[in-house]
């Protein structure tokens, strides 16, 4: 059996101990059954990797559904969640408006 890739970093520099599947670049363990339930890799516009918890910066302007504030080039949006089963959306609150669902396309990783 073998893992192609880590599930957190999504490199494929793994190697097998045990039970455990581990990622050299990351550090990251994990177990086969647990890759094959967070297959799912989130990244921004930049390619990078978003994890929940990670801050992230708008780098468009951006009109927001239901208020009359736009999202600013540069706003940074702390704390973010994913959103299950979907790669191209997050969750997060700018300081100003709070229960944002934005597409990954349009932020970048602080």
């Amino acid at each position: 059996m073998s893992v192609a890739s880590c599930p957190q970093c999504s490199l494929e520099n793994v190697y097998a101990d045990g039970a455990l599947w581990i990622c050299a670049d990351c550090g990251h363990e994990w177990t086969a059954g647990e890759a094959a339930e967070s297959s799912l890799v989130v990244r921004d516009s930049n390619g990078n990797v978003l994890v929940a918890g990670d801050t992230v910066t708008v780098i468009k302007d951006l009109k927001v559904k239901g208020s009359s504030i736009p999202l600013k080039q540069g706003t940074v949006i702390r704390n973010i969640r994913l959103v299950e089963d979907d790669a191209e959306h997050i969750e997060g609150n700018s300081e100003k408006i709070k229960g944002l669902v934005l597409k990954t396309c349009f932020l970048r990783k602080a």
